[in-house]
């Protein structure tokens, strides 16, 4: 055997050890949610069981992981009692509606939890970034969203929102991922492409989005999602931990990964702090 042909079976063989433990990582990562999933089936079967309502709102950045934690929410959901909710631009009968309208009606029947893949929070970040909106409908949205919330609670609709919150580093290695992934490729859209330009002006929009809707009866948790596996599990945990459903498995640790997760308040300390000293926001 050659020099040449050793190197070459020497990078084979890294390479197939390399893709077995990505295999290996992520169906470990999988087992890890495992458990978490059972006790989702058992808050989905108490709240059909009870006719209760459930929103999840799951909002972020674009590629901050938001569709692939809601398909492990849901993996093993039963598909009668959940919908996950991702509209797009609205039609220009809906855009002479009432902001909201679109969707209220979307929302949950008895015993059904509905998950909105980005939602009215479109008009706090996306919208005002680009132009989408004027800046009186901006200032109306942000006056007005605290009270809607308050009312979804106050009529008992158990109701989350998850802020998943990527460095601007790993979105664009993301974005990198989607431009040479022919799987991926339909993902990304000419706005990501002006993403990474516009990082501060959402990260500021980001901030005042959270320092006027982080309520005591509508909280955000904001996760740190670069490290995809446990931004999941602590998203599972925290819809767990909003309702208390019957059956538990108290041998489970619920509490949530004080390095991945935290509340509103807290991210709007670190972002006041950022914003004071050198610029280099986390989003």
């Amino acid at each position: 055997m050659t020099f040449e042909n050793f190197l070459d079976n020497f990078k084979d063989n890294q390479d197939i050890q390399q893709d077995i433990y990505k295999r290996y990582s992520k169906q470990r990562e999988e087992n890890a949610l495992r458990p978490y999933q059972v006790e989702l089936l058992k808050l989905q079967d108490y709240l059909e069981k009870c006719g209760e309502k459930m929103i999840v709102l799951v909002e972020g950045r674009d590629a901050s992981g938001k569709g692939g934690a809601i398909r492990r929410i849901t993996r093993y959901m039963n598909e009668k009692h959940y919908r996950i909710v991702a509209l797009g631009k609205p039609s220009d009968f809906q855009l002479t509606q009432w902001y909201f309208q679109r969707y209220v009606e979307q929302f949950p029947h008895g015993g059904e939890i509905v998950l909105f893949d980005r939602s009215w929070y479109n008009r706090a970040m996306v919208e005002p970034v680009f132009d989408f909106c004027t800046k009186q409908q901006y200032r109306t949205f942000m006056n007005s969203v605290p009270s809607f919330e308050k009312d979804l609670v106050e009529h008992g609709i158990y109701f989350v929102k998850i802020y998943f919150s990527v460095t601007k580093e790993e979105q664009s290695n993301r974005f990198a991922e989607r431009e040479i992934n022919p799987l991926k490729e339909w993902k990304l859209s000419e706005i990501d492409l002006q993403m990474q330009e516009r990082w501060d002006e959402f990260t500021l929009m980001k901030y005042k989005m959270l320092k006027k809707t982080h309520k005591d009866l509508s909280p955000w948790t904001v996760i740190r999602s670069d490290h995809k596996p446990k931004a999941r599990l602590n998203a599972i945990k925290v819809i767990l931990n909003s309702v208390d459903y019957e059956n538990r498995n108290m041998d489970l640790e619920y509490t949530l990964d004080e390095d991945i997760a935290h509340s509103g308040k807290d991210e709007i300390a670190i972002m006041e702090a950022d914003l004071k000293v050198q610029g280099k926001f986390i989003g």
